[in-house]
């Protein structure tokens, strides 16, 4: 095993995850008086906020002790983490592996019947979690790049973790967004399962300018939230979108890639996390049939330079973000914290940052951002993924291939 420790005195970690994350979205933890804003860069843009704090809030500081280690660095492009009952960590990996991981840093053989992916580009074997009832029948659900009829398409399946853990048994792809294209990026790919037992999964817009209109649409499942029950049909409860055509299983729409899913721990909404294409990264509070905006809003340009359609940040009808970023920090998977031992995290959102390379820690206040802080941000490490064990620690692996446990010293 490899252990390295980084103490932290101001700087904590934390983050809470797996198939059926937490709720909290009403309020926070007030962090109190709060420093200058953590981004120092300039922005990319001249677009105002659309309210006070929505971008650039106050700096935050933990004061706990936290102790932070590296269970181990030899994982290959991990995407995604699950907490298991015994604290062992179910891990994919982007070539399309499962690998349970030990907390003394032991990695399994990778488990065999899992379905090829497509791991091109920005492709490959996503999110996963856990079943609620995963104790008595060990199921789990996972989110993945397929090629499909000359393109290809975000896949959700489903397996059964045999006894011996060497295999998934059964697998079953449930459901598979309906607008292939040969784009290997924007894929989205995080999972969770709601409270009455459906599971929600995030899908993007796939990049490329003719897909890229189709967010808007709702005859397509790109650049879209979804809702599905577990064999892969519409979830009971969704919202009706009334134009022709629209498909049932849509929850919203107008996204670009979300690559971040989260319930709040108190209050049972949905959290969303975005990446933008050059500025306007976006944090969202999910609402049943809303449409936040891309590509018609955003707080963002092309990368070259250029306005993105009109140029506009708000238009009615239309979500705005309740954070955004700009520069770009590219958030990832997130889970919000519900443990006790860092009490001043209580509600907090935790975030995966990948070109930022550190974990964002929001305070809520009304639903409003009233403080970041970054985490770890001298380890040179591309976080993707981020969730809270049952131990109250948090656990975040990197595209590096690092599985780091944050806890309380």
């Amino acid at each position: 095993m490899i252990i390295q420790k980084s103490i932290f005195l101001l700087a904590g970690i934390l983050v809470l995850g797996s198939c059926s994350n937490n709720d909290n979205t009403d309020g926070g933890t007030d962090p109190g008086p709060t420093g200058p804003p953590v981004e120092t860069g300039a922005a990319n843009t001249t677009y105002q906020p659309a309210f006070a704090g929505q971008t650039r809030a106050g700096s935050i500081q933990t004061t706990t002790e936290i102790e932070s280690k590296i269970i181990t660095s030899g994982l290959s492009a991990p995407w995604g983490v699950a907490y298991l009952p015994d604290g062992r960590l179910l891990v994919t990996e982007k070539a399309g592996k499962i690998k349970i991981v030990t907390q003394a840093g032991v990695i399994s053989n990778a488990l065999t019947g899992v379905p090829a992916v497509n791991p091109d580009s920005q492709g490959g074997l996503l999110g996963i979690c856990l079943d609620p009832a995963f104790a008595t029948n060990r199921m789990i659900y996972w989110v993945f790049s397929e090629v499909v009829g000359g393109g290809n398409i975000t896949a959700v399946a489903k397996g059964r973790i045999s006894d011996d853990e060497k295999a998934i048994e059964n697998a079953t792809v449930i459901y598979r967004s309906n607008t292939p294209n040969a784009s290997t990026l924007h894929y989205g790919g995080r999972v969770l399962f709601d409270k009455t037992g459906n599971l929600f999964v995030s899908i993007g817009e796939r990049s490329v300018l003719e897909t890229r209109p189709l967010a808007q649409s709702v005859t397509s499942s790109l650049g879209k939230i979804v809702r599905i029950t577990t064999s892969g049909q519409a979830a009971p409860g969704n919202p009706a979108f009334t134009q022709a055509g629209a498909l049932p299983e849509l929850y919203t729409i107008g996204h670009r890639n979300p690559q971040g899913l989260a319930i709040h721990p108190t209050t049972g909404e949905l959290w969303q996390s975005e990446h933008g294409p050059r500025g306007g990264d976006e944090i969202n509070r999910i609402k049943a049939g809303a449409n936040y905006g891309w590509p018609t809003i955003t707080y963002g340009i092309e990368y070259s330079g250029t306005k993105i359609g009109e140029g506009i940040t708000q238009q009615t009808g239309m979500e705005q973000p309740v954070y955004y970023w700009d520069p770009v920090v590219s958030p990832s998977g997130m889970t919000f914290y519900a443990g006790k031992r860092v009490p001043e995290w209580q509600n907090n959102l935790f975030i995966g940052s990948l070109s930022g390379m550190h974990i964002v820690r929001l305070a809520f206040k009304d639903n409003k951002v009233a403080g970041e802080e970054r985490l770890l941000a001298g380890e040179g490490q591309r976080f993707r993924d981020i969730t809270q064990g049952k131990d109250e620690a948090l656990y975040a692996v990197t595209d590096q291939g690092r599985l780091y446990k944050i806890d309380k010293k």
